[in-house]
């Protein structure tokens, strides 16, 4: 065993946490066909691991919630960075309320979709059908503590019942006290500014709560820095499959 890994199993970093978003099949091949671009690449990468302005195990949940998110849906990468959370000292509910958020990330095509439902069929001449107003305490809730986002009020109007069945399961993302709501919301800025969504109403929403919760502008960098860094991805994937296509051709 080497110095270095002698050095990473007394201090108890895990070796998947050295390598960061990387595989290490993918990394190998890439550094044996091009080790320069291999070598500042990789540099780049393991910045956020690195550079310490997060925590580790903020870094790793991070990096779990891009790969996780429903928009993203990445295997690999969600199990490499549960691992590397729990290592770094993430436990259960953690990890359990990422892929929560994760989940509830696809309210977006609510936001997105219901204005244009609404513009349309007003310029079509049709409307959403009559219907009683059902009771909607959590909404009524959320409107009166002025938490309620407006981005929501179409589809509530289409639908105030499901819309409060919604909000019943977001609640407990940001009041159920697994997750500090600062980190809850760095987790939400990095859902919202991936690459795989890039929705910029709830980046510029989570960046400004991130700020007035104490995170400083560098460590909101760091999560931008992380969704970048995901785009490593695409050689995590396409080398090992590059590498067999080609075995297979020869």
């Amino acid at each position: 065993m080497t110095t270095k890994a002698n050095a990473s199993v007394a201090t108890g970093a895990s070796q998947t946490s050295e390598r960061g978003p990387w595989e290490d099949r993918a990394l190998a091949q890439l550094r044996a066909w091009d080790p320069v671009w291999a070598d500042l690449c990789e540099r780049m990468a393991l910045n956020p691991w690195k550079h310490e302005v997060l925590p580790r195990k903020t870094v790793e949940l991070i990096g779990l919630a891009v790969n996780a998110a429903c928009t993203n849906l990445n295997p690999e990468g969600t199990r490499r960075h549960i691992h590397a959370a729990l290592d770094a000292g993430a436990n259960r509910d953690e990890i359990l309320m990422v892929l929560k958020m994760a989940s509830l990330l696809a309210i977006h095509s609510c936001s997105l979709g219901a204005p244009i439902l609404l513009e349309e069929a007003t310029a079509a001449g049709v409307g959403p059908a009559e219907h009683r107003q059902p009771a909607t305490p959590i909404v009524d809730r959320l409107r009166a503590g002025g938490q309620w986002n407006e981005a929501w009020t179409p589809f509530y109007n289409l639908d105030p019942a499901w819309t409060e069945q919604f909000m019943a399961a977001g609640i407990p993302v940001y009041a159920g006290g697994v997750l500090s709501p600062k980190l809850a919301e760095l987790l939400s800025i990095a859902f919202d500014v991936s690459y795989t969504h890039m929705y910029a109403p709830g980046t510029r929403r989570h960046i400004k709560a991130a700020l007035k919760l104490g995170a400083t502008v560098e460590e909101i960098m760091e999560v931008l820095k992380l969704c970048v860094i995901q785009g490593v991805q695409a050689c995590n994937l396409g080398v090992p499959i590059l590498a067999e296509e080609l075995a297979r051709t020869q």
